[in-house]
């Protein structure tokens, strides 16, 4: 290790030759906690000032830590990656993960949704009490140390306040994140550094997201911020995806919220391919079409048409809106066809929300790229990758962090091996 550093590199004999674990997030944390609890030295550097800042702000509103869904339905979340992902999960499951949690003191409970919460809800105990456990088992962590890349010699160069720095490692776990909340440290600039090295990276897409709606004026400034719920939402058919129920938000740009996120990959996918989506929402799905055109057709007397709409379809003022932004005068002369647009009403979506502002990215190193068994990278031996920055993708819901933990669990044991294997070829050499 050349330039500034907070530790020294391990002395001989203190175990098994170090692993560089870059990237202070679940993923690179739990391949740190799996190295060095096979007794590897492990050195890990994070770009920001302290580890785990995007891991507190997921759980600002309540730590979700992993859901409660059976497998193997808990598997298919990871759509096209579901197979991979399942093989992690076998390793360190949603089951496992809970029991690590109780093991840092943080009991778990399982929500109505069958989301799984820590107890106290909160993500900064379990940070707090995993990061002072680590540094008791004799990890070292580095802070703002921003990784650039590769030296001429092979070494890992980083940025840091003091200048550059050059540190050499047998072995190296990136865990580098993905492309959203750039402000947090996930700012995708890896993308560049790994593909002119010849490693395979599809490009990061926005995940767990909101979406463009081409809103009036007036319905922007009035409802920007209503809840739309309960809602059922429809997409197209060559989507491959049913039918849901959830709560979304009538957002100033257009709309966003925990069925939006649900949903925002087969959404994005579809804009991807033709340059915009219709979903359709079912606005009142506690009625039949039959009882709300029946409902519909009682006499509107002197009554407005949005108070006959409150009044006998159960419309509050965000749904009624709604109806007054579709093309042409609202007219209640044929209630059956009103109810018709109440059960599929119609929404365009243009675009996801940029990738900056998401909750999560798709796309990142193909897993094509890396041994299956011990996520190393086939390009560069010795060198592992993990968590977000894989080409994976999942909704929210526990199964985000889930995957993460599980894939840096798998990396950190495949430079283990690696570092184990090394050591034997010197022996024998």
């Amino acid at each position: 290790m050349t330039g500034t550093s907070a530790s020294s590199p391990p002395p001989p004999g203190s175990g098994l030759p170090g692993l560089v674990v870059v990237g202070g997030g679940p993923a690179g944390l739990m391949a740190a906690e799996r190295a060095r609890q096979a007794g590897v030295e492990v050195d890990l550097f994070e770009a920001k000032g302290s580890v785990g800042r995007k891991f507190l702000i997921a759980g600002k509103g309540g730590l979700n830590l992993t859901h409660s869904e059976p497998r193997p339905a808990f598997d298919a979340r990871y759509r096209e990656r579901q197979a991979e992902v399942a093989a992690w999960l076998d390793d360190f499951g949603p089951d496992a993960l809970r029991e690590w949690a109780a093991g840092l003191g943080v009991d778990t409970y399982v929500g109505s949704s069958g989301r799984v919460f820590p107890l106290d809800r909160k993500a900064a105990p379990l940070l707090r009490g995993w990061v002072r456990r680590l540094r008791d088992q004799g990890v070292r962590f580095h802070v703002q140390h921003r990784w650039t890349g590769w030296s001429a010699d092979g070494s890992l160069r980083f940025d840091t306040p003091a200048g550059t720095v050059d540190v050499r490692a047998s072995a190296v776990v990136l865990a580098l994140g993905g492309g959203s909340w750039p402000q947090l440290g996930s700012d995708g600039a890896w993308v560049p550094v790994l593909r002119d090295t010849g490693v395979d990276v599809a490009g990061l897409r926005p995940s767990n997201c909101g979406f463009d709606v081409e809103w009036s004026p007036h319905f922007r400034e009035r409802h920007a911020g209503a809840p739309l719920k309960p809602v059922v939402a429809h997409l197209p058919p060559h989507t491959g995806a049913e039918g849901l129920q959830g709560e979304c938000v009538v957002s100033d740009y257009g709309i966003e919220g925990s069925l939006v996120y649900a949903l925002s990959a087969s959404l994005r996918d579809a804009i991807d391919r033709e340059g915009g989506v219709r979903l359709e929402l079912d606005l009142v799905p506690g009625r039949s079409l039959e009882r709300l055109a029946r409902d519909l057709a009682r006499p509107r007397g002197k009554r407005s048409i949005g108070e006959h709409l409150r009044r006998h379809a159960g419309l509050d003022a965000v749904r009624v809106g709604l109806l007054h932004e579709l093309p042409g005068p609202l007219r209640l002369d044929d209630p059956r066809a009103v109810a018709r647009l109440l059960k599929r009403y119609p929404l365009d979506l243009l675009r996801p929300r940029p990738l900056q502002e998401v909750i999560s990215s798709a796309g990142g190193v193909r897993l094509e790229a890396l041994h299956a068994d011990t996520l190393m990278l086939r390009s560069r031996p010795g060198v592992f990758a993990a968590g977000e920055m894989l080409d994976w993708d999942a909704p929210t819901g526990g199964y985000l962090l889930t995957a993460a933990f599980a894939s840096g669990a798998r990396a950190g044991l495949g430079g283990v091996r690696w570092l184990a294997a090394s050591a034997g070829r010197r022996q024998a050499g």
